[in-house]
Protein backbone atom coordinates (compact mmCIF):
# COMPACT_ATOMS: atom_id res chain seq x y z
CA UNK A 1 0.00 0.00 0.00
CA UNK A 2 1.27 3.26 -0.83
CA UNK A 3 2.11 5.94 2.06
CA UNK A 4 -0.40 8.81 2.58
CA UNK A 5 1.08 12.16 3.91
CA UNK A 6 -1.08 13.21 7.05
CA UNK A 7 -0.83 16.21 8.87
CA UNK A 8 -1.56 16.23 12.48
CA UNK A 9 -1.54 20.20 14.52
CA UNK A 10 -1.23 19.84 17.83
CA UNK A 11 -1.74 23.72 20.52
CA UNK A 12 -1.65 24.15 23.56
CA UNK A 13 -3.66 27.81 23.89
CA UNK A 14 -4.15 29.23 27.45
CA UNK A 15 -7.36 31.54 27.40
CA UNK A 16 -7.82 34.41 30.06
CA UNK A 17 -11.49 34.87 31.02
CA UNK A 18 -13.85 34.29 28.18
CA UNK A 19 -16.60 33.10 26.26
CA UNK A 20 -15.37 32.01 22.89
CA UNK A 21 -17.95 29.60 22.13
CA UNK A 22 -21.52 29.52 23.54
CA UNK A 23 -24.47 27.49 24.24
CA UNK A 24 -28.15 27.78 23.82
CA UNK A 25 -28.04 29.29 27.44
CA UNK A 26 -25.37 32.01 26.55
CA UNK A 27 -22.87 30.19 28.94
CA UNK A 28 -19.58 28.89 27.63
CA UNK A 29 -19.54 25.26 26.08
CA UNK A 30 -18.41 22.69 28.13
CA UNK A 31 -17.90 18.47 27.78
CA UNK A 32 -17.45 16.12 30.33
CA UNK A 33 -13.97 13.71 29.71
CA UNK A 34 -11.96 11.95 32.19
CA UNK A 35 -15.35 12.40 34.54
CA UNK A 36 -15.01 15.82 35.09
CA UNK A 37 -16.40 19.00 33.27
CA UNK A 38 -13.61 20.75 30.52
CA UNK A 39 -13.93 23.85 28.67
CA UNK A 40 -15.01 23.13 24.77
CA UNK A 41 -14.88 24.84 21.64
CA UNK A 42 -16.50 23.48 18.69
CA UNK A 43 -14.78 22.83 15.70
CA UNK A 44 -17.29 24.60 13.99
CA UNK A 45 -16.41 27.87 15.91
CA UNK A 46 -12.84 27.28 15.41
CA UNK A 47 -13.40 26.21 11.64
CA UNK A 48 -15.26 29.37 10.82
CA UNK A 49 -12.92 31.36 12.72
CA UNK A 50 -9.89 29.22 10.62
CA UNK A 51 -11.89 30.39 7.38
CA UNK A 52 -12.19 33.85 8.15
CA UNK A 53 -8.51 33.91 8.67
CA UNK A 54 -7.91 32.60 4.79
CA UNK A 55 -9.25 36.23 4.07
CA UNK A 56 -5.99 37.45 4.96
CA UNK A 57 -3.69 35.13 3.32
CA UNK A 58 -5.39 33.93 0.28
CA UNK A 59 -6.19 35.80 -3.21
CA UNK A 60 -10.52 36.03 -3.25
CA UNK A 61 -10.66 34.31 -6.12
CA UNK A 62 -9.30 31.49 -4.50
CA UNK A 63 -12.22 31.26 -1.41
CA UNK A 64 -15.87 29.91 -1.48
CA UNK A 65 -18.68 31.83 -0.83
CA UNK A 66 -21.71 29.55 1.64
CA UNK A 67 -24.79 31.09 2.02
CA UNK A 68 -28.81 31.01 1.24
CA UNK A 69 -27.98 34.61 -1.10
CA UNK A 70 -26.60 32.59 -3.54
CA UNK A 71 -28.62 33.67 -6.68
CA UNK A 72 -27.54 37.46 -5.70
CA UNK A 73 -23.74 36.43 -5.67
CA UNK A 74 -24.24 34.95 -8.91
CA UNK A 75 -26.87 37.86 -10.67
CA UNK A 76 -23.92 40.32 -9.38
CA UNK A 77 -21.33 38.00 -11.71
CA UNK A 78 -23.94 38.09 -14.37
CA UNK A 79 -24.42 41.90 -14.69
CA UNK A 80 -20.77 42.35 -14.09
CA UNK A 81 -20.12 40.17 -17.84
CA UNK A 82 -23.39 41.45 -19.79
CA UNK A 83 -24.66 45.26 -18.35
CA UNK A 84 -27.65 45.08 -20.08
CA UNK A 85 -29.07 41.45 -17.97
CA UNK A 86 -29.55 43.35 -14.40
CA UNK A 87 -32.16 43.22 -11.67
CA UNK A 88 -34.72 40.29 -11.85
CA UNK A 89 -33.95 39.58 -15.40
CA UNK A 90 -30.11 38.74 -13.45
CA UNK A 91 -32.00 37.21 -10.77
CA UNK A 92 -33.95 34.78 -12.60
CA UNK A 93 -31.46 33.69 -14.76
CA UNK A 94 -29.09 32.82 -12.09
CA UNK A 95 -31.77 30.94 -10.24
CA UNK A 96 -32.33 28.81 -13.49
CA UNK A 97 -28.80 27.98 -13.70
CA UNK A 98 -27.63 27.52 -9.95
CA UNK A 99 -30.95 24.44 -10.01
CA UNK A 100 -29.55 23.02 -12.80
CA UNK A 101 -25.87 22.76 -11.58
CA UNK A 102 -26.98 21.70 -7.78
CA UNK A 103 -30.24 20.48 -8.52
CA UNK A 104 -31.76 22.79 -5.51
CA UNK A 105 -34.85 24.43 -5.83
CA UNK A 106 -33.88 28.28 -6.00
CA UNK A 107 -36.85 30.51 -4.99
CA UNK A 108 -38.18 33.25 -2.85
CA UNK A 109 -38.64 32.38 0.52
CA UNK A 110 -42.44 32.04 0.80
CA UNK A 111 -42.76 34.05 4.62
CA UNK A 112 -40.24 36.68 2.75
CA UNK A 113 -43.17 36.96 0.07
CA UNK A 114 -45.86 36.93 2.36
CA UNK A 115 -44.74 39.73 4.22
CA UNK A 116 -43.57 41.75 0.79
CA UNK A 117 -47.26 41.29 0.02
CA UNK A 118 -48.80 42.16 3.17
CA UNK A 119 -46.51 45.55 3.26
CA UNK A 120 -46.42 46.29 -0.52
CA UNK A 121 -43.04 45.85 -1.25
CA UNK A 122 -41.22 44.65 -3.68
CA UNK A 123 -40.79 40.39 -4.50
CA UNK A 124 -37.63 39.15 -2.41
CA UNK A 125 -34.86 37.68 -4.25
CA UNK A 126 -34.59 33.95 -4.98
CA UNK A 127 -32.64 31.63 -2.65
CA UNK A 128 -31.47 28.25 -1.59
CA UNK A 129 -33.24 26.74 1.38
CA UNK A 130 -29.86 25.79 3.02
CA UNK A 131 -26.45 26.90 2.84
CA UNK A 132 -24.83 26.67 -0.46
CA UNK A 133 -20.84 26.57 -0.64
CA UNK A 134 -19.54 27.93 -4.46
CA UNK A 135 -16.11 28.80 -5.25
CA UNK A 136 -15.85 31.73 -6.74
CA UNK A 137 -14.42 30.44 -9.74
CA UNK A 138 -17.52 28.12 -9.96
CA UNK A 139 -19.34 31.15 -9.75
CA UNK A 140 -17.56 32.95 -12.71
CA UNK A 141 -18.19 30.03 -14.85
CA UNK A 142 -22.17 30.02 -14.01
CA UNK A 143 -21.84 33.51 -15.00
CA UNK A 144 -20.38 33.28 -18.07
CA UNK A 145 -22.89 30.17 -18.92
CA UNK A 146 -26.07 32.02 -17.87
CA UNK A 147 -24.88 34.61 -20.56
CA UNK A 148 -24.05 32.62 -23.45
CA UNK A 149 -27.70 31.29 -22.90
CA UNK A 150 -29.95 34.55 -21.08
CA UNK A 151 -31.15 34.69 -25.13
CA UNK A 152 -33.39 31.86 -24.06
CA UNK A 153 -32.30 30.04 -20.72
CA UNK A 154 -35.05 27.91 -20.11
CA UNK A 155 -34.34 26.13 -23.78
CA UNK A 156 -30.74 26.49 -23.25
CA UNK A 157 -31.15 24.70 -20.22
CA UNK A 158 -33.14 21.71 -21.66
CA UNK A 159 -30.01 20.60 -23.74
CA UNK A 160 -28.52 17.30 -21.64
CA UNK A 161 -25.14 18.76 -22.87
CA UNK A 162 -25.42 22.55 -21.10
CA UNK A 163 -27.18 21.07 -18.46
CA UNK A 164 -24.18 19.00 -17.60
CA UNK A 165 -22.27 21.77 -18.18
CA UNK A 166 -23.75 23.43 -15.30
CA UNK A 167 -22.90 20.32 -12.78
CA UNK A 168 -19.61 20.35 -14.32
CA UNK A 169 -18.58 24.13 -13.65
CA UNK A 170 -20.33 23.48 -10.10
CA UNK A 171 -17.67 20.34 -9.49
CA UNK A 172 -14.71 21.86 -10.48
CA UNK A 173 -12.45 24.46 -9.25
CA UNK A 174 -12.58 23.77 -6.52
CA UNK A 175 -11.57 26.56 -3.46
CA UNK A 176 -9.73 26.06 -0.45
CA UNK A 177 -11.90 26.07 1.49
CA UNK A 178 -14.20 23.42 0.44
CA UNK A 179 -11.23 21.39 -1.06
CA UNK A 180 -10.20 21.69 2.97
CA UNK A 181 -13.93 21.68 4.58
CA UNK A 182 -15.71 20.09 2.35
CA UNK A 183 -19.25 20.64 0.50
CA UNK A 184 -22.77 18.75 1.11
CA UNK A 185 -25.69 19.55 -1.97
CA UNK A 186 -28.60 18.34 -0.41
CA UNK A 187 -30.32 17.65 -3.50
CA UNK A 188 -27.12 16.55 -5.38
CA UNK A 189 -25.00 14.27 -3.61
CA UNK A 190 -22.87 13.47 -6.50
CA UNK A 191 -21.15 16.90 -6.18
CA UNK A 192 -20.54 16.35 -2.88
CA UNK A 193 -17.20 17.28 -1.92
CA UNK A 194 -15.08 15.41 1.38
CA UNK A 195 -13.64 17.42 3.96
CA UNK A 196 -9.41 17.11 3.87
CA UNK A 197 -9.29 18.78 7.06
CA UNK A 198 -10.62 17.29 10.43
CA UNK A 199 -10.82 19.79 13.32
CA UNK A 200 -11.53 18.59 17.05
CA UNK A 201 -12.89 20.07 19.45
CA UNK A 202 -10.77 21.97 21.23
CA UNK A 203 -11.15 20.59 25.25
CA UNK A 204 -9.45 21.95 28.44
CA UNK A 205 -6.65 20.19 29.68
CA UNK A 206 -8.01 20.21 33.14
CA UNK A 207 -11.34 20.47 35.08
CA UNK A 208 -13.22 24.15 34.90
CA UNK A 209 -15.84 26.03 36.15
CA UNK A 210 -18.31 28.38 34.81
CA UNK A 211 -18.10 31.77 36.55
CA UNK A 212 -20.70 34.94 36.05
CA UNK A 213 -19.38 38.66 35.51
CA UNK A 214 -22.32 40.92 37.10
CA UNK A 215 -22.24 44.20 35.02
CA UNK A 216 -23.97 47.43 35.49
CA UNK A 217 -24.34 50.44 32.81
CA UNK A 218 -24.48 54.00 33.80
CA UNK A 219 -27.04 56.13 31.92
CA UNK A 220 -24.82 59.27 30.53
CA UNK A 221 -27.53 61.67 31.64
CA UNK A 222 -28.14 60.06 34.97
CA UNK A 223 -28.61 63.29 37.59
CA UNK A 224 -27.81 63.14 41.03
CA UNK A 225 -31.58 62.27 41.83
CA UNK A 226 -31.59 58.81 39.79
CA UNK A 227 -27.98 57.45 40.76
CA UNK A 228 -28.81 53.54 40.08
CA UNK A 229 -27.76 51.39 36.78
CA UNK A 230 -29.52 52.19 33.12
CA UNK A 231 -29.00 48.61 32.69
CA UNK A 232 -27.58 45.20 34.48
CA UNK A 233 -26.95 41.89 33.37
CA UNK A 234 -24.65 38.81 33.73
CA UNK A 235 -22.10 36.86 31.48
CA UNK A 236 -20.70 33.78 31.78
CA UNK A 237 -17.18 32.93 31.40
CA UNK A 238 -13.93 30.42 31.99
CA UNK A 239 -10.63 30.47 31.90
CA UNK A 240 -8.40 27.56 30.50
CA UNK A 241 -5.21 26.15 28.94
CA UNK A 242 -6.57 23.91 25.55
CA UNK A 243 -5.43 21.49 24.02
CA UNK A 244 -6.49 21.99 20.06
CA UNK A 245 -5.55 19.21 17.39
CA UNK A 246 -6.04 18.65 13.23
CA UNK A 247 -5.36 16.62 10.81
CA UNK A 248 -5.15 17.38 6.97
CA UNK A 249 -5.75 14.54 4.35
CA UNK A 250 -2.76 15.89 1.63
CA UNK A 251 -3.98 13.34 -0.51
CA UNK A 252 -7.61 13.87 -0.48
CA UNK A 253 -6.43 17.53 -0.75
CA UNK A 254 -4.65 17.23 -3.86
CA UNK A 255 -7.64 15.30 -5.60
CA UNK A 256 -10.13 18.18 -4.40
CA UNK A 257 -8.06 21.02 -5.67
CA UNK A 258 -7.22 19.28 -9.07
CA UNK A 259 -3.89 19.03 -10.30
CA UNK A 260 -2.87 22.74 -10.78
CA UNK A 261 -5.71 25.47 -11.24
CA UNK A 262 -3.24 27.63 -13.96
CA UNK A 263 -1.01 26.35 -16.57
CA UNK A 264 1.86 28.11 -15.60
CA UNK A 265 2.66 27.02 -12.06
CA UNK A 266 3.78 23.46 -10.86
CA UNK A 267 1.18 21.01 -10.15
CA UNK A 268 1.86 20.79 -6.40
CA UNK A 269 1.58 24.89 -6.64
CA UNK A 270 -2.35 24.86 -5.54
CA UNK A 271 -2.14 22.11 -2.51
CA UNK A 272 1.28 23.85 -0.87
CA UNK A 273 -0.35 26.99 -0.74
CA UNK A 274 -3.56 25.78 0.75
CA UNK A 275 -1.81 23.27 3.46
CA UNK A 276 0.15 26.67 4.22
CA UNK A 277 -3.03 28.49 4.76
CA UNK A 278 -4.46 25.81 7.01
CA UNK A 279 -1.15 25.69 9.37
CA UNK A 280 -1.38 29.38 9.66
CA UNK A 281 -4.71 29.44 9.96
CA UNK A 282 -5.68 26.95 12.53
CA UNK A 283 -2.85 27.56 14.49
CA UNK A 284 -3.32 31.70 14.52
CA UNK A 285 -7.27 31.88 14.57
CA UNK A 286 -9.59 32.42 17.33
CA UNK A 287 -13.28 32.50 17.53
CA UNK A 288 -14.42 36.16 18.22
CA UNK A 289 -17.36 35.24 20.64
CA UNK A 290 -17.63 37.91 23.08
CA UNK A 291 -14.18 38.91 22.07
CA UNK A 292 -15.22 42.97 22.66
CA UNK A 293 -16.41 41.81 25.92
CA UNK A 294 -13.14 39.83 27.16
CA UNK A 295 -10.84 40.97 24.87
CA UNK A 296 -8.92 37.39 24.87
CA UNK A 297 -6.64 37.55 22.18
CA UNK A 298 -4.24 34.67 22.69
CA UNK A 299 -1.66 32.60 20.43
CA UNK A 300 -0.32 28.90 21.70
CA UNK A 301 2.39 28.54 23.96
CA UNK A 302 3.36 25.40 21.69
CA UNK A 303 2.17 24.12 18.43
CA UNK A 304 3.51 20.49 17.22
CA UNK A 305 3.25 19.24 13.87
CA UNK A 306 3.11 15.78 12.71
CA UNK A 307 4.13 14.41 9.04
CA UNK A 308 2.67 11.04 9.18
CA UNK A 309 2.69 8.41 6.72
CA UNK A 310 -0.87 5.93 7.65
CA UNK A 311 -3.05 7.72 9.91
CA UNK A 312 -3.57 10.70 11.97
CA UNK A 313 -3.07 10.55 15.83
CA UNK A 314 -4.55 12.67 18.48
CA UNK A 315 -2.66 13.23 21.86
CA UNK A 316 -5.97 13.43 24.17
CA UNK A 317 -5.67 10.92 26.16
CA UNK A 318 -2.39 12.87 27.21
CA UNK A 319 -5.36 14.83 29.21
CA UNK A 320 -7.69 12.28 30.34
CA UNK A 321 -6.42 12.84 33.98
CA UNK A 322 -6.69 16.51 34.35
CA UNK A 323 -3.78 18.54 34.70
CA UNK A 324 -4.12 19.79 38.21
CA UNK A 325 -1.46 23.09 39.37
CA UNK A 326 1.00 22.99 41.48
CA UNK A 327 2.03 25.37 44.59
CA UNK A 328 3.06 27.84 41.66
CA UNK A 329 -0.29 27.61 39.64
CA UNK A 330 -0.91 27.04 35.80
CA UNK A 331 -1.62 24.34 33.59
CA UNK A 332 0.38 25.12 30.88
CA UNK A 333 3.97 23.37 32.31
CA UNK A 334 2.22 20.21 33.47
CA UNK A 335 0.29 19.90 29.80
CA UNK A 336 3.68 20.39 28.24
CA UNK A 337 5.38 17.97 30.86
CA UNK A 338 2.08 15.31 29.77
CA UNK A 339 2.78 15.40 25.99
CA UNK A 340 6.58 14.71 26.03
CA UNK A 341 6.15 12.08 28.52
CA UNK A 342 2.83 10.72 26.46
CA UNK A 343 4.14 11.31 22.13
CA UNK A 344 7.01 8.53 22.45
CA UNK A 345 5.09 6.34 24.26
CA UNK A 346 2.13 5.98 22.02
CA UNK A 347 4.20 6.20 19.05
CA UNK A 348 6.84 3.41 20.30
CA UNK A 349 3.76 1.12 21.48
CA UNK A 350 2.03 1.62 18.22
CA UNK A 351 5.19 2.27 16.01
CA UNK A 352 5.83 5.88 15.02
CA UNK A 353 5.35 6.44 11.58
CA UNK A 354 5.98 9.81 11.09
CA UNK A 355 8.71 11.18 8.78
CA UNK A 356 9.08 14.73 10.25
CA UNK A 357 8.00 16.42 13.19
CA UNK A 358 8.05 20.59 13.91
CA UNK A 359 7.76 22.46 17.33
CA UNK A 360 6.87 25.65 17.98
CA UNK A 361 7.61 26.85 21.48
CA UNK A 362 7.35 29.54 23.68
CA UNK A 363 8.66 30.58 27.52
CA UNK A 364 10.00 27.90 29.72
CA UNK A 365 6.65 26.42 30.47
CA UNK A 366 7.03 24.37 26.94
CA UNK A 367 11.02 23.28 28.36
CA UNK A 368 9.89 19.47 28.62
CA UNK A 369 8.66 19.65 25.18
CA UNK A 370 12.08 20.21 23.70
CA UNK A 371 13.00 17.52 21.29
CA UNK A 372 10.12 16.69 20.39
CA UNK A 373 10.75 17.82 17.05
CA UNK A 374 12.89 19.76 15.06
CA UNK A 375 12.38 23.43 17.02
CA UNK A 376 11.73 26.30 14.46
CA UNK A 377 12.21 30.23 15.65
CA UNK A 378 8.47 31.40 14.15
CA UNK A 379 5.01 30.50 12.80
CA UNK A 380 6.06 31.83 9.53
CA UNK A 381 9.56 29.27 9.38
CA UNK A 382 6.97 26.31 10.29
CA UNK A 383 4.50 27.34 7.28
CA UNK A 384 7.29 27.78 5.13
CA UNK A 385 8.69 23.86 6.24
CA UNK A 386 5.80 22.70 6.48
CA UNK A 387 4.50 23.13 2.37
CA UNK A 388 7.76 23.10 0.99
CA UNK A 389 8.10 19.56 2.58
CA UNK A 390 4.70 18.80 1.36
CA UNK A 391 5.47 20.21 -2.22
CA UNK A 392 8.81 18.40 -3.03
CA UNK A 393 6.53 14.58 -1.53
CA UNK A 394 4.05 15.88 -4.18
CA UNK A 395 6.81 16.09 -6.89
CA UNK A 396 8.48 13.18 -5.92
CA UNK A 397 4.86 10.96 -6.99
CA UNK A 398 5.01 12.11 -10.29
Amino acid sequence: MSSRIILDIHALQNVPPSNLNRDDTGAPKTATYGGVTRARVSSQAWKRATRRYFTQLLDPAELGVRTKRVAEQLAARITALAPSIAGTDALGLAAQVLQAATGSKIEPPKRKVEASKKNGTPEPAPESSYLMYLSARQLDGLAELAVQGSADITAFLKDKENKARAKRIADTRHSVDIALFGRMVADSADINVDAAAQVAHALSVHQVEIESDYFTAVDDHNTDAEPGAGMIGTVDFNSSTLYRYAALDVDLLERNLGKGLDDDEPPATPVRRAVEAFVDGFVASLPTGKINTFGNHTLPDAVIVKLRSARPISFVSAFEKPVNTDEFGGHMEGACARLADYIPRIERAYGDESTESWLLRIGPATDKLSGIGTEVPSLKQLVETIGTTVADLLEERR
